[in-house]
């Protein structure tokens, strides 16, 4: 049965909006936590960068999980778990915010709360393209690939500065409160929808291990690039307070921006040069918007750098997990998103305590010429990929 294009485009948004939801119970929280670890309990930029990792160490090892209940149960299950872990850890915010008195009983809490968002983002990861593939097919993939990252991080563009005006015309505890009712508002949604899994062929089996090797190479430039997105979500809000220049969080807006303008207005171009020419030139344009960011002695300029950033992370994850899923059968693409997924997580899981080690110890002017540097290596290997795929003159 054909489906019309505007019919593709209508249901793939309506599995990406999952990721929409999830993610944006991150948002909410993402640059109001490190001002909250540092300045309102007190501990330091290293202490603040640990705790905000632990998600991405949670989602990292929710990954092969995730990719195993979509392989076998369905995307439908794992979304909805992961609903559920998002409308727990927004009670559990509510409390971290209740004993700020406390610092180490809330910094504790906080800790098992990012435990809880780190395991809704790894079950709600890849599931919606899964989803959405499973009933549109394989050669939707890209489009499918690129919504989600519209979703997620226009999430994390929205949410994050709702989250600053919450907590200076609100208070902190109305950030709790929201994400516990997005959490269920996205179970609820999701359990709406019909379920789809893959049909079992009679194949042997593929570790997740084996898949994890196959995706390594395009995964390893993923996390690269990811560097230079974590510096951004983790640290610009102190960047900003180290500089005195206000309102940080519009940094993580813009990029949110000119990340989703990119994958909009270049949606073909994956499908047209190749995934790994398409990452080539985006993580240079990546590595340019850091460096200007470094260079910048006015807030203006970092958003410029902010815009440049997010316009060369647009087509990167999307270009080279194209090229990862190519590499195994339909029955293990679950997994292979899921394994793919885990180098974003490494990425952002090391972000936060290797950026704050390089502010303690270097200084905060040291954060952005560093994570430029990660990420014009990222562009020498995905370089080295491409060189390496093609003949060789005799």
């Amino acid at each position: 049965m054909t489906v019309s294009l505007r019919e593709v485009n209508k249901k793939i948004l309506g599995y990406v909006s999952l990721t929409f939801l999830g993610y944006f119970t991150i948002g909410l929280s993402l640059a109001t936590l490190p001002i909250f670890i540092h300045q309102i309990l007190g501990f330091n930029t290293i202490i603040a960068g640990l705790v905000i990792s632990v998600q991405y160490i949670a989602t990292f090892l929710l990954r092969g999980y995730a990719g195993k209940i979509v392989d076998t149960k369905g995307p439908k299950v794992s979304v909805l778990r992961s609903m559920l872990f998002f409308a727990l850890s927004g009670i559990l915010l509510l409390f971290v915010f209740l004993f700020k008195s406390q610092p180490f009983i809330s910094l504790g809490l906080l800790l098992i709360t990012r435990l809880f968002t780190g395991i809704g983002e790894g079950l709600v990861g890849a599931s919606p393209i899964n989803w959405a593939l499973l009933e549109l097919g394989d050669e939707h993939a890209a489009k499918a690939i690129s919504f989600n990252g519209i979703a997620s991080y226009g999430a994390l563009a929205l949410g994050a500065p709702l989250g600053v005006l919450m907590v200076d015309h609100i208070n902190y505890e109305s950030l709790g409160l929201l994400t516990f009712a997005i959490g269920i508002l996205g179970y609820l949604y999701s359990k709406s929808k019909t379920p789809f899994r893959v049909i079992a062929k009679k194949t042997s089996t593929v570790s997740f291990k084996r898949v994890l090797l196959t995706v390594a190479p395009f995964g390893t430039c993923l996390a690269l690039g990811g560097l230079g997105f974590g510096s951004i979500s983790t640290f610009m809000t102190l960047y900003y307070e180290h500089f005195n220049w206000q309102n940080g969080a519009a940094c993580l807006t813009v990029f949110g921006i000119f990340f989703i303008l990119t994958r909009l207005v270049f949606n073909k171009v994956i499908d047209q040069y190749g995934g790994l020419k398409v990452a080539l030139v985006s993580l240079f344009v990546e590595s340019l918007g850091l460096l200007v960011i470094a260079l910048a002695l006015h807030p203006l300029w970092t958003l410029v750098g902010a815009a440049l950033t997010g316009l060369g992370f647009s087509l990167v994850f999307p270009a080279l997990g194209v090229e990862a899923i190519k590499k195994v059968d339909q029955s293990q693409q679950g997994s292979a998103l899921a394994a793919y997924g885990l180098f974003i997580d490494i990425s952002l899981g090391i972000t936060g305590p290797l950026i704050g080690f390089v502010a303690n110890n270097v200084g905060m002017t040291g954060i952005y010429p560093f994570s430029a540097v990660m990420v014009s290596i990222g562009f020498a290997v995905v370089g080295n990929l491409l060189y390496n795929r093609k003949p060789k003159l005799a």
